[in-house]
């Protein structure tokens, strides 16, 4: 309790600016301010791409076997080039579902898929089925940290939370 009001009276004294910011405060201003991850850090997935740049995946289930929420879902299709043995036609992951646990990544025998991204998960409007992961988006979060590195894709992540940020305010009653 004394934690609370020191912190309280601290806070007030900082806003009335009779003191200057204190060490102890450690809330950040997102967006505006970002953390940097640790390297285990286990954020968005995404789909690894072979040389060709096309999917490693060869569609084997064991991802979604090992997934103790059930949040992954694949439809297999037959592949164009004979060499390949199948490949995921539709490739979708609930992020309302996933718990984020990695089993999927340590599941995958091809490693198809990652969760190497340093990015949390992004925050929709109330559509549940904006929080539907397709194949394409996993592929170019991919694509996009391959090409251009992690700074890229956090500043992708960031305008298009911006975006949302502004479009819901816009519609707000």
């Amino acid at each position: 309790m004394f934690r609370f009001f020191r912190n309280l009276f601290e806070a007030l004294l900082v806003e009335l600016k009779l003191k200057k910011s204190s060490n102890r405060v450690v809330t950040i201003q997102y967006p505006d301010q970002i953390q940097d991850y640790p390297s285990r850090f286990r954020g968005r997935h995404r789909l690894t791409l072979n040389e060709r740049g096309e999917i490693k995946c060869t569609s084997c289930f064991l991802c979604s076997t090992a997934c103790p929420a059930k949040c992954i879902y694949i439809e297999p299709a037959e592949h164009p080039d004979p060499e390949v043995e199948k490949f995921p036609h539709r490739y979708e992951i609930d992020t309302l579902l996933c718990i984020y646990c990695g089993f999927c990544v340590e599941a995958c025998p091809v490693d198809a898929i990652r969760m190497d991204t340093g990015l949390h998960p992004e925050i929709y409007r109330t559509n549940p089925n904006e929080f539907i992961e397709d194949k394409e988006t996993l592929m170019l979060r991919s694509l996009i940290l391959e090409k251009y590195g992690v700074e890229a894709l956090r500043k992708f992540h960031l305008e298009k939370m911006k975006k949302y940020e502004t479009n819901e305010l816009r519609f707000m009653p």
